[in-house]
């Protein structure tokens, strides 16, 4: 599971500095940015894989985009990679 929890760290980085790249002629800024990790990680990466299971884009888009709220408000003292990495694999988790 740990090495699980780091394989999809490093597709958060990455995914991370590629949109950086993709939208640096906009200095970053995507109000959209959650559909397109969504449509990156689903499409162009082995986040599949590594889950072992079907990702729909739309329902990684809302964990995402959730994701990002509660880390605002709570603050945690992790790097965000590793609080997306791990709920995401909690939220896919067979129960």
């Amino acid at each position: 599971m740990d090495d699980t929890i780091g394989a999809v760290q490093a597709l958060l980085q990455e995914v991370a500095e590629t949109h950086h790249r993709v939208y640096a002629i906009s200095d970053g800024t995507d109000p959209d940015w959650a559909t397109w990790y969504a449509d990156w990680l689903v499409n162009l990466s082995r986040l599949q894989a590594l889950l072992r299971r079907r990702v729909v884009r739309s329902e990684l888009t809302y964990l995402l985009v959730a994701l990002d709220r509660e880390y605002t408000a709570k603050a945690p003292d992790v790097p965000w990679t590793q609080y997306y990495g791990e709920r995401l694999l909690g939220a896919w988790q067979p129960s």
